[in-house]
């Protein structure tokens, strides 16, 4: 079954007894016993609600993975899966990734113990190179936030294979709906819910699968003890979200093609970061192992004084951190996104004062590139 109609399908038909065709809301804490020592299968919604079930279910099904677990945010979800390690265990990670996991792993989890180093995923040598005694994980973004660097998952996976370390992947930008990492050979997938999975920016939620069921065991133990689940309204709205995944996307990413096409030849512009363009590093590797590119752009104006320009002139583009709903958003990665990254880190990626980001949304083509052509007027 085509992947865009498995994600129609989640919670159709879950309640035989009506016939509803979405997933009810059970907005309750807990649940009546049928007798001693017996359960119904929900006890507390902490452990267990089935509005949030269905969901967890469906981006199982959807990412081919054994189990999926559903949190309060996409933060919440990456510190679940930090518990599984250890005081003195070492992550290697994507070094432009997003700030707020930066700040999570520097100004956090140091301080109970767990060292990172941070390197660029897009080099399989580095990666391998980075790998110490102590290394029990590798964290990959499979494309990178916010210069859309492409990691070769498949070759990151058959490595850590080989030297008994987990694969995670956060592939908040791609979705199942453009690429499995499980199918490449990672353990774990990562979401930001709140972005392309949801994508209306009207609720904030993430999301984990795990491929190995004793891996999901230790998971949903840990999820379960720390307790920062995503409510049964929160979870509905997700559910509700995924249903249109496919079409959004379809539509975003033509989008997002148009738009960077467009924006490579404009003169004001120094260079776009998109892997729909040929150009672009890693367009041939996700050719060839994903179903598109994605509707994330990123491009440096030729004056930093286009940058203000550009984020309060634009009248259809808002401005505004997020990304991955239907509309389109516009970010200053330096001073927002990426602001608690060192500013010396930031200037060695390229995260400089003239880097703008684009998340395109579904709006007609023609009119966003209206809009940014009057922004660049001025």
């Amino acid at each position: 079954m085509n992947i865009s109609t498995q994600a129609v399908q989640i919670g159709l038909n879950w309640d035989q007894r009506t016939g509803a065709v979405t997933v009810p809301i059970y907005q309750t804490a807990t649940f009546k016993h049928p007798g001693l020592g017996q359960s119904t299968g929900y006890d507390y919604s902490r452990s267990g609600n089935p509005t949030r079930q269905t969901l967890e279910e469906g981006i199982a099904a959807l990412d081919h993975g054994a189990r999926g677990f559903a949190y309060s945010s996409g933060m919440a979800a990456i510190t679940n899966l930090l518990l599984l390690f250890r005081p003195g265990d070492h992550i290697l990670v994507t070094e432009d990734l997003y700030g707020g996991t930066y700040r999570l792993f520097e100004q956090v989890f140091q301080q109970f113990g767990l060292e990172f180093s941070y390197l660029d995923t897009s080099d399989l040598e580095a990666v391998r190179n980075g790998i110490k005694a102590n290394t029990r994980a590798v964290f990959v973004e499979s494309l990178t936030n916010p210069l859309l660097k492409v990691a070769d998952i498949r070759e990151i996976s058959r490595l850590c294979r080989s030297r008994g370390l987990l694969c995670i992947v956060d592939n908040t930008f791609l979705t199942p709906y453009l690429l499995r990492p499980l199918e490449q050979g990672a353990d774990i997938t990562v979401y930001s819910a709140t972005k392309y999975l949801a994508g209306h920016n009207d609720t904030v939620a993430g999301l984990v699968v795990v491929k190995d069921p004793q891996l999901a065991e230790k998971v949903y133990f840990l999820q379960n003890s720390v307790g920062a689940v995503l409510g049964p309204q929160d979870s509905w709205l997700v559910i509700r979200g995924m249903k249109t995944l496919g079409v959004r996307l379809d539509r975003q990413q033509a989008n997002a093609q148009k738009l960077a096409e467009w924006l490579k030849d404009n003169p004001q512009v120094a260079r776009v970061y998109y892997p729909g363009l040929a150009e672009h590093p890693g367009h041939w590797l996700l050719k060839e192992r994903a179903r598109g590119f994605g509707a994330m752009l990123a491009f440096e104006v030729t004056d930093h004084g286009l940058v203000e320009q550009l984020l309060l002139k634009t009248r259809l583009i808002s401005f505004a951190e997020s990304l991955g709903g239907v509309e389109t958003l516009i970010t200053f990665p330096e001073q927002q996104t990426h602001a608690d990254i060192k500013p010396e880190t930031r200037a060695r990626l390229g995260i400089n004062n003239v880097l703008l980001r684009l998340s395109v949304g579904i709006e007609d083509a023609d009119d966003l590139i209206e809009d940014l052509n009057q922004a660049f007027a001025g």
